[in-house]
């Protein structure tokens, strides 16, 4: 799985403009046959799929598997799809029939403009439930009260650790607490004569790597919003994520910490900082693991859940989710064959056992977690436990995607260089921001 960036808001606002609000979706999906009793799909249909080269095969092998099964379709898979191509296609009335987007973000402009058709009444026909899937997935595939997409695989993010550097510095075993991932990066830091950095313990500046808020809130029981809906950056948890990271980064000194990430090595590729182990603790994805296996299988390193706050000992073993959705294009020629394909992707077992053991992410499925099927790993493993956590947390869905995070990241990249200092202030007026900022992305309302 790759971690794709998405204009969200020009998204949303494409779609309003374009696909003309949830009333077309909620027509589509009751005029295709799906209140119908039980299912006839058949012909051939096409799914776009955003994985390319090797995770491409991994997707066509499986999908063979459904046609086995299902051998009245036939299903052609056309890989390196983004969403800006799923959204032109839609726009010009060619969409294939099933799409899968990395963006889970981008569900509230899928669901609110009805580009994607409400899966609810295929759902309630073939007995498909929420409690299928994970908690956070099955938040993250819907949008107030329609649910446009279904998931299939997630990333879930824990703590990466040299042990080799570990057995050096003379640290036993992984922090738990942010207090302990301070100390124990302070440890492991190594400084060249000159007093650059050579071997960074853990770098929390954002926008480095896979250091994004979202990633970190849950760490600290922060939230994105309250009960109504609002921006809740100044309710709490946030300010203690800026403070330590801060605090961390000031450590290092910001400039001799931007000089060495500029020397860290691309983070998709053999040169990654962590698998050269000039960083010896890293914040990362499930899908680390077979990027190591493949370019440094000798790298001595272990995996466990993030660090929390202090003051959070209960959220320890828990953190954030995020994963693939599928989806129905609202002009799809074939919706009952696209829901059949999609309802195995997501709810067969052996299906999300094939893709999980092929891509190395997380089964969304719940009874896929324990499933014999899944490889043995024990540096997986723990990914597999956060998300079973019941306080792993993912981002609320909005009609604005993820503007609401690239804002709040702009303001987090200038107290981390100490260029903004009024946290108090400044996580107020982000509030304001973001609040007007989905009152104008909300569009027109799903019924």
């Amino acid at each position: 799985m790759r971690i794709m960036a998405a204009a969200a808001a020009v998204l949303a606002g494409l779609f309003v403009a374009a696909c003309g609000g949830g009333d077309d979706a909620q027509k589509a999906a009751k005029s295709d046959g799906a209140s119908s009793g039980g299912s006839k799909a058949a012909g051939n249909i096409t799914l776009w799929v955003g994985f390319s080269d090797r995770e491409l095969g991994v997707i066509k092998d499986t999908v063979a598997e459904f046609e086995k099964t299902h051998p009245a379709i036939k299903v052609k898979v056309v890989g390196g799809i983004s969403d800006d191509k799923i959204i032109a296609s839609i726009r010009g009335g060619n969409a294939p029939d099933a799409v899968q987007s990395f963006t889970a973000d981008n569900t509230g402009a899928f669901c609110n403009s009805g580009g994607w058709i409400d899966l609810k009444d295929y759902m309630q026909r073939d007995g498909i439930e929420e409690s299928m899937f994970g908690p956070a997935s099955a938040e993250y595939t819907k949008y107030k009260d329609m649910r446009c997409a279904l998931p299939m695989l997630a990333d879930v993010y824990g703590l990466y650790y040299n042990k080799a550097l570990f057995e050096k510095a003379g640290i036993s075993e992984p922090p738990k607490t942010m207090s302990e991932l301070t100390e124990a990066a302070k440890k492991l830091t190594e400084k060249n004569s000159d007093g650059t950095l050579k071997v960074v313990g853990f770098d929390p500046a954002q926008g480095f790597y896979e250091n994004a808020p979202a990633h970190y809130g849950p760490l600290f029981g922060a939230k994105w919003v309250d009960d109504s809906g609002k921006s809740a950056l100044a309710a709490g948890g946030w300010d203690d994520f800026l403070t330590w990271s801060k605090d961390l980064i000031d450590f290092y000194g910001y400039d001799k910490l931007t000089r060495w990430q500029a020397g860290a090595g691309e983070e998709f590729s053999p040169q990654n900082a962590f698998e050269r182990a000039k960083m010896a603790m890293a914040i990362d994805g499930e899908w680390r693991t077979a990027f190591i296996k493949a370019e440094h299988p000798d790298l001595d390193y272990g995996t466990a859940p993030m660090p929390v706050a202090d003051d959070h000992p209960e959220l320890y073993g828990a953190g954030y989710t995020t994963g693939n959705i599928l989806g129905i294009p609202k002009n799809a020629k074939n919706k009952d064959a696209a829901w059949e394909l999609m309802k195995w992707l997501a709810t067969d077992e052996h299906a999300e056992t094939l893709l999980s053991n092929g891509l190395r992410n997380v089964p969304t499925l719940q009874s896929a977690l324990k499933s014999s099927e899944l490889t043995p790993d024990p540096k997986f493993k723990p990914f597999l436990d956060i998300y079973a956590n019941e306080h792993t947390d993912t981002t609320p869905i909005t009609a604005a995607g993820s503007a609401n995070q690239e804002l709040f990241q702009t303001f987090v990249v200038k107290f981390q260089s100490g260029k903004e200092t009024d946290l108090a202030g400044g996580l107020a007026d982000m509030d304001k921001q973001i609040d007007a900022q989905l009152d104008n992305a909300a569009g027109p309302q799903v019924p």
